[in-house]
């Protein structure tokens, strides 16, 4: 039985422990933490969470005598690094929300704890266990479409004014940054998946053109170009009514993208396509997609399910801290060529001022100031993503 803590009791631990109770037999709930006690409490109480201690602060909850083997760290990203050290330095392994830390140099302090004090971290990118996600990737590697040449990524969300009165968020201090850190960490993530490397060229715009209230980013555009000469682009929002997110890879012989669709095309002899397009080849790729297995768990319940498995088997995860730095080191670069205003150079070293929090700060466009904010909001739904299958 593996015992679990959570420290961070905000919206997305309710995945978190969702995810957790679909494993009874596997895992339990002793710990929740939070600075507002009483937040950590309704949950114990929501949830029913009988064997779960409450606690106000992480080092307060390390320093009991609990045995505890895995610790959820929900909180806002500018915590996430000190409090995977501590929990790591204290022999546990650790569960990272997104985005793994605000800059790469906390990232690499995080990495070294993780070596040092051989436990595990695994960082939460709970979409590659999304079954339209899931399958993109094993139709890309199956090779029926080709070598990947051009991405599409769309990472297009809505949040309304107020989203952004929440004391931690839109400022680069608590929250790191906009969409480009907190919503497309998602298909940041996947494109390195997918491609499998990091790209070695960046660059980006960014704006707020609907929040006044945030000093960061509600939209940035992307370009990447890679090793071997393939490109891609990524679009990151919370401006987009409808909430949209998908990606669109063109490959040699065709088409393939999250929601599934595919086309392919063969030319005429003047270079134009034929209008039958590739029949051929788009029943094999329909074929060979109907004929994936879903996955048994998606979501943060099926990266869950991988994180115990890994600790059950002496594995890693899926997703590594490795994984998770890379996704930071992407969107430190967009952030980047987006302030300077010029195409940036990967990979980002030590010496670079971006690869502290505080040289990144230093360089940080204001596009407002955030004067007035709110300590919580009341409980309400959140959305997590239009993923159709």
């Amino acid at each position: 039985m593996i015992n679990v803590a959570i420290v961070g009791t905000g919206n997305i631990s309710n995945s978190h422990i969702q995810g957790l109770l679909t494993f009874p037999e596997r895992c339990k709930i002793v710990a929740m933490c939070d600075i507002y006690e009483e937040k950590a409490k309704e949950l114990v109480r929501k949830y029913e969470l009988k064997d779960a201690q409450t606690f106000d602060d992480h080092k307060k909850m390390l320093a009991s005598d609990m045995k505890i083997d895995l610790v959820h760290i929900c909180t806002p990203p500018s915590s996430h690094g000190e409090i995977a050290i501590n929990c790591m330095n204290a022999g546990k392994n650790v569960l990272v929300e997104k985005p793994m830390a605000p800059s790469l140099k906390e990232c690499d302090q995080m990495l070294e704890a993780e070596r040092r004090n051989k436990v595990v971290m695994g960082c939460i990118a709970q979409n590659r266990f999304r079954n339209s996600i899931y399958k993109l990737k094993r139709m890309l590697d199956s090779g029926l479409a080709g070598k990947l040449r051009c991405a599409h990524v769309n990472s297009l969300w809505w949040r309304g004014h107020c989203y952004y009165d929440l004391w931690w968020r839109g400022t680069w201090e608590k929250e790191g940054g906009g969409p480009t850190l907190n919503h497309a960490v998602h298909h940041i993530d996947m494109i390195n998946w997918m491609q499998g490397e990091l790209p070695i060229e960046v660059t980006s715009m960014l704006a707020n053109v609907m929040h006044d209230n945030s000093e960061v980013e509600d939209i940035s555009f992307a370009a990447l170009r890679y090793r071997d000469g393939a490109v891609g682009e990524v679009t990151s929002s919370v401006v987009h009514h409808g909430e949209e997110q998908g990606i669109v890879l063109q490959c040699e012989d065709a088409k393939i993208a999250a929601p599934w669709s595919c086309a392919a095309e063969v030319t005429q002899s003047n270079g134009f396509p034929v209008k039958e397009h590739n029949g051929e080849l788009i029943a094999k790729l329909n074929e060979y997609y109907d004929g994936l297995d879903d996955l048994q768990y998606e979501g943060h319940t099926g990266e869950i399910d991988n994180v115990l498995t890994a600790l059950e088997n002496g594995k890693r995860p899926m997703i590594t801290g490795i994984e998770g730095r890379n996704t930071v080191e992407l969107i430190t670069a967009i952030y980047k060529a987006g302030f300077e205003k010029k195409t940036v150079t990967l990979p980002i070293e030590p010496e670079d001022e971006y690869y502290t929090v505080e040289g990144f700060q230093k360089h940080a466009v204001h596009f407002y100031e955030k004067k007035e904010s709110i300590e919580n909001f009341e409980a309400g739904e959140i959305s997590v993503g239009n993923y159709k299958k």
